[in-house]
């Protein structure tokens, strides 16, 4: 049987590699860069939950980040500040992040929307 990584980890590395930054990020932008460092400090679980609310599918295929397809791109959700929460279409991988104002904001909303447990496609 052929299996994901069913204890997803991110590297810096990988993050910046295989993520595309657009409409409004790019690789240096710090509200992107704040969303890699969140990412990097998450715990096994939190990381399978931000695949879950990110790709429909809470872990990664084989090869890691690297063979999702398509990739996990993040987008700078449009009048959107500390307050609002990201957002997703997750049949493309398309993450909507507001550009919060600390990791800390940003660590507290993303945390908060991927362990909503409202509609729910597997």
């Amino acid at each position: 049987m052929l299996c994901g990584d069913q204890d997803p980890v991110f590297t810096r590395e990988e993050i910046m590699k295989y993520t595309e930054p657009k409409l409004g990020y790019s690789k240096e932008s710090p509200g992107f860069l704040r969303f890699v460092n969140v990412l990097v400090e998450m715990t096994g679980s939190e990381r399978k939950a931000f695949l879950q609310f990110t790709t429909g599918c809470s872990s990664l295929p084989p090869g890691g980040l690297a063979n999702l397809h398509p990739r996990l791109t993040v987008v700078r959700k449009i009048d959107a500040g500390d307050g609002s929460f990201p957002s997703v279409n997750t049949c493309v991988h398309y993450l909507k992040l507001p550009d919060y104002s600390s990791e800390e904001v940003l660590r507290e909303r993303l945390l908060a929307a991927t362990n909503e447990k409202g509609f729910h496609l597997n």
